[in-house]
């Protein structure tokens, strides 16, 4: 939310030449496009709202679409449902033991049996009174979490149509990202996937995902929302507010005097462009802090005044300012006004401009923000590319805390997690649907730990610094687009000039392993080789480290076959020798130093440890003369 009472013209300038030149530079692939304009009044009392919602359609596809589909996730919150349901048979899984010795379930912990003991006034509901497309009433039904609307007229290729709906809704308890009164931040609101949402039409089909625990795709397009609400309530979320001189509470412009209107609700109301989902959250008890914190960004702060982290709430500004310098640099610019960190749900959840969380720690508060990048701006389709959203966040999020720290081995726990997980014997490759994974533990590290590991180890194939290149070149040409894992590797291959198709097929589509060892050592003609091993199924380039009595080093470089390409030296790896490419298909591997071998004190493959070898002790040989 803004300050200011609209959109300053320069700020609609430098937002429109963000867009063109993205749109401009970007590969052509077609998308569809919406706007939302609500109006929606929540009765406080009842925890119920009545909407009005007209959604303008651009049917950009070289389709004719018979019907649409809208996204009802509150009808999850209900007993019986499908979240209901999976979450009670994950209850049935259990994952080990912790080291007290008692079982460890494979629970969403928020979640558990809790839908199935809703009342009839806790559960959610979204209720469609009537939808009419340019003014005619159509056909609908309702599948639980997803509405399919039959159209009496298709929507042809390049044309727009209206929808008018109008709908009523229950505020479910607090379970899942969305909902009322969560006792552990005493937050009265959390206003997410909270009105009836256009799915997702793009080059693969309709998306008709339903709320099963995970994740989001939607269309971007325009919002336009006035919530009228009791006028005690603080609200904090998505978009400008256009009304901030008659609503107070922090956004009204400097030395203004606040005049309410009379009554008993205030109109909030609130525009956002170029975005693809709207949240807000309300809450009588909300501190409001905001500050500019450079030429374009506004950053708010909402949290709930009985929290007794009043003094870390308060930091999370003075973090932005010097986290963002660092964050544009090496991810690419923020092009919205505004952001929101908002006291609220159930953990972090991410939404455009804004994001609910329960509290103010370093690692979700980095984390949601990068998520306006690899989610609000890029926007892949999480259900399917899950790891491509949560994982870069991770990865973006273990950058910014080290930065911020000092620190550098910032990826080392997302080693760890995946390694632990391969060693259960319960992985589960990355390509599998978010929905569809055995178990939320496979899910997680998945998603966010091996998809993290795919960036870092990448920088470990082309070099950290090309990577980085890779990062903002993405960024440049996919921002308000939806790209795949394709559309990565291309643009990674580009900057590189490696081959790379192989690295996702291994990584993403197999649960393969690598395993490097060093099979032995000797000397004959005057050089000491060493024999290196492939032991496990997935192949990759080898660093290897070569260090002598004297304290000098030197490098041995050894391309991947697949890669039909090398790396550049990185820093500090000098002296360096680059030999042919390791075929796949072979076991073994030689490398020679001219040293002697009474000179060698260790030979190490991969001291970055970028690589994620699952045994590290076959990986350096220290020589004890």
């Amino acid at each position: 939310m803004m300050i200011k009472k609209t959109l300053c013209p320069s700020a609609l300038l430098l937002f429109s030449l963000i867009i063109s030149l993205s749109l401009f530079a970007q590969p052509d692939r077609w998308q569809q496009k919406v706007k939302y304009t609500m109006n929606i009044d929540m009765n406080v009392q009842t925890n119920r709202y009545k909407g009005i919602q007209k959604l303008e359609y651009w049917n950009n596809s070289p389709d004719t679409l018979d019907r649409v589909f809208y996204h009802l996730y509150w009808n999850a919150f209900q007993p019986g449902s499908m979240m209901d349901a999976r979450s009670q048979r994950q209850g049935t899984i259990v994952l080990g033991r912790d080291k007290n010795g008692n079982i460890i379930q494979d629970w969403d912990t928020r979640v558990r049996d809790r839908i199935a003991n809703l009342k009839e006034d806790e559960i959610g509901y979204q209720k469609i009174a009537s939808i009419k497309m340019n003014g005619r009433s159509q056909k609908i039904t309702v599948y639980e979490t997803i509405l399919e609307v039959t159209l009496d007229k298709p929507i042809l290729p390049k044309t727009k149509v209206t929808f008018d709906m109008e709908w009523e809704a229950q505020v479910p308890l607090q379970i899942r990202r969305s909902g009322r009164d969560n006792p552990t931040t005493n937050v009265r609101y959390s206003m997410s996937q909270w009105y009836p949402k256009m799915v997702e039409y793009d080059y693969e089909g309709w998306h008709p995902t339903p709320y099963v625990g995970r994740e989001f795709y939607g269309v971007w397009g325009d919002f336009d929302v006035t919530i009228n609400i009791d006028k005690t309530y603080i609200l904090g979320g998505t978009g400008y507010l256009q009304n901030p001189n008659a609503i107070g509470y922090g956004y009204e412009d400097k030395g203004v005097k606040v005049v309410r209107p009379a009554g008993n609700n205030l109109s909030w109301h609130f525009v956002a462009p170029n975005v693809h989902d709207f949240v807000w959250a309300a809450d009588p008890e909300f501190v409001h802090l905001s500050k500019k914190i450079n030429n374009r960004t506004t950053i708010h702060v909402l949290y709930d005044a009985t929290d007794k982290r009043k003094a870390d709430w308060e930091t999370i500004i003075p973090r932005m300012e010097k986290a963002f310098p660092f964050i544009e640099k090496n991810f690419g610019a923020y092009p919205y006004q505004q952001y929101s960190f908002i006291h609220g749900g159930d953990g972090g959840m991410e939404y455009p401009m804004a994001t609910l969380v329960s509290g103010p720690g370093d690692g979700v508060i980095y984390h949601e923000l990068m998520h306006s990048w690899y989610q609000g701006m890029l926007g892949t389709n999480e259900s399917l590319y899950h790891w491509m959203d949560e994982g870069f966040a991770t990865f973006a999020e273990n950058r910014i805390v080290g930065y911020m720290n000092g620190e550098q081995d910032v990826q080392a726990g997302e080693y760890a997690a995946y390694f632990n997980i391969v060693k259960s014997g319960k992985e589960e490759p990355m390509i599998t649907h978010a929905d569809h994974f055995n178990t939320n533990y496979a899910y997680s590290t998945a998603s966010y730990r091996k998809g993290a590991i795919f960036l870092e180890q990448l920088g470990y194939i082309v070099g950290a610094p090309v990577r980085d290149k890779i990062l903002l070149e993405y960024y440049r040409q996919w921002r308000f687009k939806h790209p795949n894992p394709n559309d990565f590797l291309r643009i990674a291959e580009k900057e590189s000039g490696i081959i790379l198709d192989w690295y996702k097929q291994y990584w993403v589509n197999t649960t393969n392993t690598i395993d490097y060892g060093i099979d032995s050592l000797w000397e004959a003609s005057g050089a000491t080789n060493i024999r290196l091993r492939r032991i496990a199924p997935m192949p990759m380039p080898i660093d290897v480290k070569v260090t002598f009595k004297d304290g000098s080093s030197e490098w041995h470089y050894v391309p991947m076959y697949l890669m039909f390409g090398s790396k550049s030296a990185e820093e500090g790896q000098s002296p360096r020798k680059t030999y042919d490419a390791w075929k796949w298909t072979h076991a073994t591997y030689q490398v020679s130093t001219t040293h002697r071998l009474t000179d060698i004190v260790s030979v190490e493959i991969d001291p970055s440890q970028r690589m994620a070898d699952l045994d590290r002790k076959n990986n350096r040989l220290e020589l004890k003369w």
